[in-house]
């Protein structure tokens, strides 16, 4: 599981609430909290933060999605499980 640390304020943007808001959030989840070197404190992404977080970056970018996609299928190829239809990335992009 990878670690995604935020600041309170990426926090509020990512939840649509504001700062204190996510401040609170992050206590009522006991998330671990540091102070980083900028002086900002960031918390660190539970499971359920994680997926919203992803799934956030996922509908941002569809170009990143069919790269995400592209990057399954060569794994499948490359694993043996699967075969990849070279021609879709050209004809879709």
């Amino acid at each position: 599981m990878p670690q995604i640390w935020m600041t309170y304020e990426e926090l509020a943007d990512m939840l649509g609430c504001d700062t204190e808001t996510a401040r609170i959030t992050t206590i009522q989840r006991a998330l671990d909290r540091k102070k980083s070197r900028d002086g900002l404190t960031r918390a660190k992404l539970d499971s359920d933060l994680t997926a919203k977080f992803v799934a956030a970056i996922r509908n941002a970018d569809v170009i990143l999605e069919r790269a995400l996609r592209d990057l399954r299928d060569m794994h499948e190829v490359m694993s043996g499980e699967g075969r990849v239809n070279m021609g879709r990335s050209a004809a879709s992009g």
